[in-house]
């Protein structure tokens, strides 16, 4: 078993498609409307993707570990300094946390405010 995708809104379809595809290598596997015409796009690989659907609303996500609901989504990556400068060239923060076990990760919040897990093992 694995988990095959992630759904998100997001307030900028164009703009998160492109930062993930370019933050993780990734492709659009596909793009156009829902049923109900709302823009989405597939932005993964053959085995996983992020499903993403444009917001007919601005606004960030939530984030609040008191609440129920989704607080953030992890990806295993295999340079994460590598993508650490990328998050750093664009402006974006991260916490760092090297001394836990069993591995190195990072969390930043992405463009919608999405708080996002790097580990690298």
């Amino acid at each position: 078993m694995f988990l095959e995708h992630v759904n998100m809104t997001v307030t900028n379809l164009d703009r998160s498609v492109e930062f993930y595809a370019d933050l993780l290598g990734y492709k659009v596997r596909w793009r156009g409307t829902t049923d109900s015409g709302t823009p989405a796009a597939h932005v993964g690989d053959d085995r996983q993707y992020i499903a993403m659907f444009q917001s007919p609303a601005d606004g960030k996500a939530p984030n609040d570990y008191k609440s129920p609901g989704l607080n953030h989504f992890g990806l295993v990556v295999d340079r994460l300094d590598a993508l650490l400068e990328w998050l750093k060239g664009r402006g974006i923060e991260y916490s760092l946390v090297d001394h836990y076990e069993p591995g190195r990760r990072a969390y930043f919040f992405d463009p919608d405010g999405i708080e996002v897990e790097l580990v690298e093992y």
